[in-house]
């Protein structure tokens, strides 16, 4: 299956999860899309239930079927607890830091910046959004897009960034500074139902 380009506000009300986590999508239609979506009673099987949770964090991060699974089966060979280990790898994407770091307001901008080679790692061009950032790893805007208008309009944005990555506004370069705690990431999401999924 193809990686997901339709409107995300309404994958997000379909999944009663915000996907893009700002919470947006269900602040005012907080019910399924469709002409009947705010009548509808859906009971869930367990199956459904887990489908549901998978599709939650795979249309947050934006990855197709295929990277996804690759994902989970490289999460499951890690030491320690799967899920866990599953998230961390998903926040580990350049794509994710990039967003993270606030060059780009959505994970779909951050690809975007990505792939059309404005970003670095360690003084090197990496134009591969699933390229997995280490603790400790460089990443900073090309010297050619310094004044890039998307992304100069991005960092004036930011509110505030998360603990596990640190980035000078001046410099236009940051570090990926440790993997994420469980608990700096999103609550809602419930990753021991998606190692269920996958077990089942």
């Amino acid at each position: 299956m193809a990686r997901y380009t339709g409107p995300v506000y309404k994958k997000g009300r379909r999944l009663a999860f915000s996907v893009l986590e700002n919470g947006k999508e269900l602040a005012r239609r907080p019910y399924a899309p469709g002409i009947h979506g705010a009548d509808r009673k859906r009971k869930s099987s367990e199956y459904g239930t887990q489908l549901a949770e998978k599709q939650k964090v795979r249309f947050m991060y934006g990855l197709n079927e295929k990277q996804f699974e690759k994902c989970f089966e490289k999460a499951e060979k890690m030491k320690g607890v799967t899920g866990e280990n599953l998230l961390k790898l998903l926040e580990s994407r350049l794509d994710n830091v990039v967003y993270r770091m606030g060059l780009a307001r959505t994970r779909r901008g951050a690809r975007q910046v990505v792939n059309h080679g404005h970003i670095t790692v360690n003084g090197k061009k990496v134009n591969i959004p699933s390229f997995q950032v280490k603790p400790g790893d460089v990443v900073a805007v090309k010297e050619e897009s310094l004044d890039h208008k998307a992304i100069r309009e991005s960092l004036e944005a930011v509110l505030k960034r998360p603990a596990y990555v640190n980035f000078g506004d001046k410099k236009m370069s940051g570090t990926y500074v440790r993997y994420p705690d469980r608990s700096e990431l999103n609550a809602d999401i419930n990753e021991s139902l998606i190692v269920e999924y996958y077990n089942r």
